[in-house]
């Protein structure tokens, strides 16, 4: 590696560190000013608070430093311009081609952090983060609740008209069981609950009707504790379930989801490309920040900025409106997490021509 190349990486790395342990502080900051109240009327200990803060720092680092690095990028690209260092590493002989290796050699280490990162280290904090704002700030969470139907496992079927997660119960509980396409037996009760003490349910107005080859067997009862092959949390899983699981058990997550015909299926399927596709567009996002900050301009550093800005917000806006259309619709996962990659790479290959042209 040359001198040049180390100089580069140098910025390049280093810039966008300083950049996110900046922000950190400011973004806990503003957290504890806005919750500081409901942590003194909840009697939060101080412990669980430190820890929540380590899963907020990973959590939102995590979701915003594709924006750190993009604003970093431009900063001291725009910076070496000004100071005409661009012009005279072109000058040297050197190609524009062979300056952007270093930019490269940095989006692959920053890359493959963020893969390491998004796959094992982000769903842990994401669910100590969400558990958190759960147990302390808000009882309520993203599910659900109404006319939920799951497929159990491979013969079983549960509907419930009504799924309530704080007092675990719901009403108008069904439970059917098919072998093939043969009825086996239908349970129905007005209400179910979980009772935590006895480890079991309890079934209101519980009646079995169980189907033999000459008829059926008929069987009711006012309270019925019993046992089943799935836990009440099955009923109506929280939204962001995805988040908080490994890569293995998320592969195997979805696969049972879809099985059971989850209405969240494509929220999950979008979780999981969107571990690939968001440490991917380091590479797109560097392509673009070089292409905007390497010349010189009569603004300075701040038209590269505002250039810069403007088309990594573009980004983040087609992420989020594609992601809110998978969210309320069956618009496809796969074209959500992927098509702004492969739409801001055209434009970052454009850019890159359009610079080197000149």
């Amino acid at each position: 590696m040359k001198i040049l190349d180390k100089y580069i990486l140098k910025k390049y790395v280093g810039t966008f560190f300083v950049l996110i342990f900046l922000f950190i502080p400011i973004g806990i900051m503003v957290d504890l000013s806005e919750k500081i109240d409901k942590f003194k009327a909840n009697n939060v200990p101080l412990s669980e608070t430190l820890f929540y803060y380590i899963d907020f720092t990973w959590y939102f680092a995590n979701l915003l430093y594709p924006i750190f690095l993009f604003l970093a990028i431009i900063w001291f690209t725009s910076k070496m311009a000004n100071n005409t260092e661009i012009v005279a590493i072109l000058s040297s002989g050197i190609s524009f081609r062979r300056f952007l290796r270093p930019f490269l050699i940095g989006a692959t280490l920053i890359c493959s952090l963020a893969i390491v990162v998004s796959l094992y280290v982000a769903p842990a904090a994401s669910q100590g983060y969400n558990e958190f704002r759960y147990k302390y700030l808000s009882r309520s969470v993203e599910r659900f609740t109404k006319d939920v139907f799951q497929q159990i496992n491979d013969h079983e079927y549960v509907y419930v008209s009504n799924y309530d997660p704080i007092r675990q119960s719901a009403e108008n509980f069904v439970l059917t069981r098919f072998n093939g396409n043969q009825l086996e037996f239908k349970i129905k009760a007005s209400s179910i609950r979980w009772r935590n003490d006895d480890s079991l349910f309890r079934l209101t107005r519980y009646n079995k009707r169980k189907f033999i080859q000459r008829g059926e067997v008929f069987t009711q009862e006012t309270l019925k504790d019993t046992i089943f092959d799935f836990s009440i949390e099955d009923l109506a899983p929280v939204n962001y379930v995805a988040e908080t699981l490994p890569l293995g058990q998320l592969i195997q997550f979805i696969k049972l989801e879809r099985e059971r015909g989850s209405p969240l299926i494509n929220r999950h399927v979008l979780n999981f490309h969107k571990r690939w596709s968001i440490p991917l567009s380091v590479f797109v996002l560097t392509f673009i920040a070089v292409a905007v900050s390497s010349k010189k301009r009569r603004g300075g550093t701040g038209i590269n900025l505002a250039l810069g800005v403007t088309l990594g917000f573009l980004f983040v806006f087609f992420d989020k409106v594609l992601g809110v259309l998978v969210a309320k619709s069956t618009f496809s996962p796969i074209i959500a997490a992927w098509f702004p990659l492969f739409l801001f790479a055209t434009i970052g290959l454009y850019l890159i021509r359009k610079t080197t042209s000149q």
